[in-house]
């Protein structure tokens, strides 16, 4: 069976450059308009992004359009990341950060709206993806190819709405 590689072997990969990275329209959007080639913490720079993103795109758009927004990044991304990572030659590129962008605008689109709630999600889904509890290791392991890339940050987008309903439910101020 094919464990993940411990955090410190994942991050001794070749980096690309940004030349690269910007000779590409896919390469330039899986790797974050840039911000997943930003070390260390390539995947939170990437998440808090996102962030910004959703916060400046998302005001007065309907929730329906949100919604088919997020299921087509998703498809795109299994697509897309596929692509880069073979032009890489490497699987799942930590400097990819297209995933995490898609898994947390769909913890934004469904959590509570306000700072309050989006940085108590922001920091749980950092914590999910960076740690990877069970399943999310193992489908990490399992899962190849984009659809794979994809796939595990979804889960830490589960693990951190569920997280969040909790919390909601129990009362506190998210």
């Amino acid at each position: 069976m094919n464990e993940p590689l411990p955090t410190s072997q994942r991050h001794r990969v070749i980096w690309p450059t940004i030349r690269w990275t910007l000779s590409d329209p896919g390469r330039f959007l899986m790797f974050g308009f840039g911000s997943g080639l930003i070390r260390p913490g390539s995947g939170t720079w990437g998440t808090l992004l996102a962030w910004l993103l959703w916060v400046l795109v998302s005001p007065g758009v309907p929730d329906w359009a949100l919604g088919v927004f997020i299921l087509f990044s998703f498809l795109y991304g299994c697509w897309a990341c596929q692509r880069v990572t073979q032009s890489l030659g490497e699987e799942d590129h930590v400097g990819i950060v297209w995933d995490e962008w898609v898994a947390f605008w769909l913890v934004l689109w469904l959590v509570p709206s306000g700072w309050v709630s989006q940085g108590m999600a922001f920091l749980l889904f950092r914590v999910f993806d960076t740690v990877k509890p069970p399943p999310i290791r193992q489908a990490d392991a399992k899962f190849k190819g984009g659809a794979g890339i994809m796939l595990d940050d979804l889960l830490a987008a589960g693990y951190t709405l569920i997280c969040m309903a909790v919390l909601v439910k129990l009362g506190f101020p998210v």
